[in-house]
């Protein structure tokens, strides 16, 4: 990455390794970093809290009424299309 760059991750913790991002972060190798997932939560690796050009956030993105309402509408039609013995239809694997 460029040293210009900032990294967001909102995706999963694991597909950034937090001890290579605070090196990263120290050595100015990238600018900054944005993230709302974590490695290993509900703990972060250390070093990222003290660092000055790090956001962190609790994941909570998904936490609407709209959203979740949505959500369990979605698991309910996955268990109904399992239980006639379809295929789920938000099915990942």
């Amino acid at each position: 990455m460029k040293t210009t760059a900032v990294l967001i991750n909102t995706l999963r913790g694991l597909v950034v390794d937090e001890k290579a991002l605070v090196a990263a972060l120290r050595s100015a190798e990238i600018r900054c970093a944005g993230l709302d997932v974590y490695e290993n939560e509900p703990e972060l690796s250390g070093g990222l809290a003290e660092l000055d050009n790090v956001v962190l956030l609790p994941h909570v993105g998904s936490a609407t009424i709209e959203t979740r309402t949505r959500m369990a509408g979605m698991a309910c039609d996955n268990l109904l299309a399992g239980l006639a013995g379809k295929r789920p239809p938000n099915c990942i694997n």
